[in-house]
């Protein structure tokens, strides 16, 4: 393709790339592992470098799991754990209120509860104590007689509070995930990939992974010490439906040992043990198996709902109850909760839209930052995220207090770190923490236009102009006789779709609209043919109103579209669809008008 071709903006205002640069490399190690010529772009985007590893993705296997043992600390938490366990100590378990932490405790629940010790589970309000452990917290828990408290999701940042905990006598053992600093916090042991000193390779854990990692390195102690033999093993595999929701919500990426633990996972809640999942699974009317983005999308915003809006508890304690009854009560809870959270979302997001129109915000720089007083704390990393979609824009949003301070959420844009800039503008922060797409920090109303001013010099400085400019990636080319049911059927062996392993898009040139109609009011349903009149189905998702749709409608067209491939399955028949994600004129049709 041509340099102007790829320059050239589609109906929805975007240029097109290849998602990755294919080499002779590429193609034959295709070749060498039997695989046709349309794997190879996926290929070498995911890295894959020899058969080994090509066999791992396509076969993900729990045996390819890397040691529990090679993580800094496990050796440290698993001995504490067991002589907790044998002196029969009080151990809490402290977790954090979004869908990865209440997925992390609840398996900490289930494990513990396999081997018949109760574990309190504390959960921070959202509204009143903020995220991560505190000082009030680990005495409370003390006061309870606890003397052991397992962090999971939280506690890498959490130095105040783990200083007050070894003054009283508390212990901890920290399982997170999030970025560590130079500075470690007072713990017993301290267990994350993403310390800065630990050699750990999977640095792509989301929290529920570390917590799953721990149980499976304490598991094997146990079993070593024959802890077992007077008693029934946990299965550590019917945990793992737990461990799959919690790691597609957190959008850990969905390669490396995440994928045997998600595609497992899946497995086991497509065999209903989970009377939680199986509530929220009856209330989002989802039927048959559970697929990745309907955990996404339908499953996680449920379970977040109630930490959202300060009922943190929720979520964790509808994964960890086995009663049907209570999990259907809480579950109806949460579907309440979702509502009022979509109606808060709703608002807010008009809110700053018409601010960043008003203000120019989109087009005066390469970030957002928008504080308002009023705004709902629990809801600020969806707006963060909508408005960095939509304006393909790094953006944070700040929720001020009647007090004059500040909880920010900030979202970012493919190949911009944003916990990279955020750290840079420390010194405007009270605190803060993440990771390099998503981050939370606390700033003081006072410091709100210093750090929006650093925060853009951050994002700036180092990164490639081109990032900031709205893209559509495709992964290869293909022509309308190569879709077929065999090819889709080749490319499901790709799932589960997350971020790391996102959906094949392909791109499919010179092609006529034809029959195209609105369905829904927001749909457009069309079909495509080629020179030869060959003719492939297509389906857009919410187009309309938009410049997508309108140009989809034009008919007589001659377009180049790009999108992925599905099966529609009506009255009993199976034919392939392109569900089309973009589409532009083609290069001859601009030359004719």
């Amino acid at each position: 393709m041509s340099d102007m071709e790829n320059s050239q903006l589609s109906f929805s205002g975007k240029v097109w790339r290849p998602r990755s640069e294919v080499t002779d490399f590429h193609r034959q190690l295709a070749r060498d592992c039997g695989l046709s010529q349309l794997f190879t772009p996926i290929i070498a985007h995911r890295n894959l470098a020899d058969p080994d590893a090509v066999e791992r993705f396509f076969r993900p296997l729990l045996k390819h799991l890397t040691d529990p043992l090679k993580m800094l600390d496990m050796d440290i938490a698993v001995a504490r754990l067991v002589k907790a366990i044998e002196g029969g100590e009080k151990i809490a378990v402290f977790g954090d209120f979004d869908v990865d932490g209440a997925t992390s405790s609840a398996l900490m629940v289930r494990y513990f509860r396999a081997l018949n010790i109760p574990l309190r589970v504390y959960i921070p309000d959202r509204l009143t104590e903020g995220y991560g452990p505190n000082s009030q917290a680990m005495h409370t828990l003390v006061d309870e007689g606890i003397t052991l408290v397992v962090t999971v999701d939280c506690g890498i940042t959490a130095y105040e509070a783990f200083e007050t905990a070894a003054n009283i006598g508390l212990d901890v053992v920290v399982t997170d995930h999030h970025q560590g600093r130079q500075e470690l916090p007072k713990a017993l042991a301290l267990v994350n990939p993403n310390r800065l000193d630990d050699p750990f390779p999977n640095k792509e854990l989301a929290g529920v992974g570390v917590a799953f990692y721990l149980l499976m390195a304490l598991n094997r102690e146990l079993r070593k010490r024959d802890y077992f033999s007077q008693r029934q093993e946990p299965i550590l595999r019917d945990l793992m439906d737990l461990v799959a929701v919690g790691t597609i919500v957190d959008v850990a990426s969905l390669t490396g040992v995440n994928r045997p633990l998600v595609s497992v996972g899946l497995r086991v809640a497509h065999e209903k043990k989970n009377v939680g999942i199986n509530a929220l699974m009856e209330i989002a009317r989802i039927k048959g198996d559970l697929s990745a983005g309907q955990v996404g999308f339908q499953i996680g915003p449920r379970i977040n709902a109630g930490g959202r809006l300060g009922k943190g508890p929720l979520g964790s304690e509808l994964l960890h109850t086995e009663d049907k009854e209570r999990a259907e009560e809480i579950a109806n809870q949460l579907e309440e909760a979702n509502r009022e959270r979509r109606s808060l979302e709703d608002k807010m997001l008009r809110t700053a839209i018409q601010r960043i129109t008003d203000e120019g915000l989109a087009e005066s720089g390469h970030s957002i930052v928008l504080a308002e007083k009023g705004w709902h704390q629990g809801v600020i990393g969806i707006i963060a995220s909508r408005i960095a979609d939509r304006f393909y824009l790094p953006t944070v949003i700040i929720a001020l207090d009647e007090d004059g301070q500040g909880k920010g959420s900030g979202r970012s844009i493919a190949g911009v770190d944003l916990l990279a800039a955020i750290e840079k503008c420390g010194e405007y922060l009270t605190k803060f923490g993440g990771h390099k797409a998503a981050a939370g920090l606390s700033i003081e109303a006072s410091q709100v236009e210093d750090f929006s001013r650093a925060f853009e010099k951050a994002v700036v400085d180092g990164n490639d102009p081109e990032l900031f400019s709205p893209a559509m990636t495709y992964d290869g080319k293909l022509q309308i006789p190569d879709v077929n049911l065999e090819t889709v059927g080749r490319l499901e062996r790709l799932q589960p779709f997350g971020r790391g392993n996102p959906e094949p898009v392909f791109l499919i040139e010179n092609v006529r609209l034809i029959d195209a109609r609105v369905i829904k009011d927001s749909h457009v349903k069309c079909r495509l043919a080629d020179v030869y009149d060959n003719v492939l189905d297509t389906i857009s998702f919410r187009v309309l109103p938009g410049d997508l749709g309108d140009g989809l409608l034009t008919m007589g067209a001659w377009v180049d579209v790009v999108g992925s491939l599905s099966i529609n399955r009506f009255r009993n028949r199976e034919t392939v669809q392109l569900i089309v994600r973009d589409a532009r004129l083609t290069q001859s049709h601009l030359a004719d008008g």
